[in-house]
């Protein structure tokens, strides 16, 4: 018997365990091994990602899914095991992250429209068989004078539900990104525009997607939290934590299951502290917990470097971060625990 999308999305969702976002492109991987100083190949991926996917101390108590590259889906560890097999028996469900990137939007300056619909049902059926779960599909929105605008909100919006309903009708649960995002030209918006524009866009994407009569209930939430330009910090966690649900009542639907935040461009320990003060801070109608990158993987791919010595190094401090953001979504996290560490 099939299982039904609700239920998988509660499972991604539940228990306090987010999602690993290790869906980086082939350019993005390069431009993080670059940092550390070793050439991105198919094998330096492979083993990279292999060490993430066998810490076991993650993987099991932490991690609910992760979301995989096209070359991830179907790649193998180094003994010939596929990554999917390695995920699913620790207890951690696949994804495939199915949009084919940001593009210039053509006659809107400085933002952009994300592209990959042509054959996507195709792809997805592929997907699923290859024993994929979920998919993620990002729409991006900047933030500058201007901007954004509406053209350039209501095309997302609607690429966003567009690929919902697809992922739906491939039997596969669809997270759905609009990032508002914190960075990019210039990046120096205050906490009371991003809320401004945040809501905006969620209202308009929830708009899109019951037209498109997506099932709410089978469907993850990955949103942006609300917070300054990242070349205008000065909003509190507190603050950061209270803006953005207050947002979230405002706009997300109680029937969504869960709501797993992006980190876009916070630090590793800001991530965490904004996703537990608002757990432990608030009564709320949906899971939170996380959908991290970068704020999971950065300790671990600098204590790795590349090196197979480093592996076990590489482990404990990705283990670390995922407990770190696991304890966050229960709400019990202390900053003197983070210190300790």
């Amino acid at each position: 018997m099939t299982e039904r999308l609700e239920d998988i999305a509660l499972k991604m969702v539940s228990n306090g365990k987010g999602l690993l976002a290790a869906d980086e492109s082939t350019g993005t991987i390069k431009k993080r091994f670059d940092s550390i100083g070793i050439e991105s190949t198919e094998e330096s991926r492979r083993d990279y990602r292999e060490m993430l996917f066998r810490t076991e101390a993650a993987m099991k108590n932490c991690i609910s899914g992760v979301i995989l590259y096209e070359e991830t889906l179907y790649q193998k560890a180094a003994d010939g095991t596929p990554f999917v097999d390695i995920m699913t028996a620790a207890g951690s469900i696949p994804g495939i992250k199915v949009d084919i990137g940001a593009k210039p939007m053509a006659l809107h300056p400085h933002e952009f429209i994300t592209e990959g619909l042509d054959g996507l049902y195709e792809r997805l059926r592929k997907y699923r068989e290859a024993g994929a779960r979920f998919a993620k599909w990002r729409g991006v929105i900047t933030i500058g004078d201007q901007r954004p605008s509406w053209g350039s909100i209501k095309a997302n919006s609607q690429s966003l539900a567009r690929y919902a309903a697809l992922c739906q009708q491939a039997d596969i649960v669809p997270i759905v990104e609009p990032e508002v995002m914190m960075d990019g030209t210039p990046g120096d918006h205050d906490i009371d525009r991003c809320a401004e524009v945040t809501q905006h866009v969620l209202q308009t994407v929830f708009a899109d997607l019951f037209d498109a009569r997506v099932d709410l209930e089978g469907m993850i939430l990955k949103p942006n939290m609300v917070i300054d330009g990242i070349k205008a910090r000065k909003a509190s966690v507190e603050e950061v934590a209270a803006r953005t649900v207050k947002v979230l009542k405002a706009t997300v639907p109680a029937s969504v299951p869960g709501i797993a935040f992006l980190s876009g461009g916070q630090t590793s320990e800001e991530a965490t502290a904004h996703l537990s003060a608002m757990v432990a801070g608030y009564d709320l109608p949906w899971k939170l917990t996380y959908s991290y990158g970068r704020a999971l993987q950065e300790t671990a791919l600098k204590a790795w470097g590349g090196k197979s010595e480093n592996v076990a190094a590489g482990q404990r401090a990705f283990a670390h971060r995922a407990e770190m953001n696991t304890l966050a979504a229960k709400g019990t996290w202390k900053k003197d625990l983070e210190k300790a560490a």
